[in-house]
């Protein structure tokens, strides 16, 4: 009986987690005037900071989100993974 209420309980709060997860990223997340910060976030830590504000704003002024961390996690917003330049290469920081 324990056991079954213990299960119930940590099931509840794994779904509570991954539901209040889901809107912080992704697709249409952000409003465009919280794009600043999110890029000040995200390039903090880059030495080409002005390149990664310019192209960071861009892209999410078009994707209303900007991916969690650092670097990399494009996949958890399409539109800025999938944003490339002519040439292939990803146009999103």
């Amino acid at each position: 009986m324990a056991a079954k209420l213990l299960a119930v309980i940590l099931i509840t709060l794994f779904l509570v987690s991954i539901a209040s997860s889901e809107g912080k990223f992704g697709p249409g997340s952000l409003r465009s005037n919280q794009c600043p910060n999110e890029c000040t976030r995200r390039c903090s830590k880059t030495q080409y900071h002005k390149p990664c504000m310019f192209f960071c704003q861009k892209c999410c002024q078009k994707c209303l989100c900007v991916p969690p961390g650092f670097y990399g996690n494009k996949q958890v917003c399409a539109c800025y993974n999938n944003w490339k330049t002519k040439r292939g290469g990803p146009k999103c920081p």
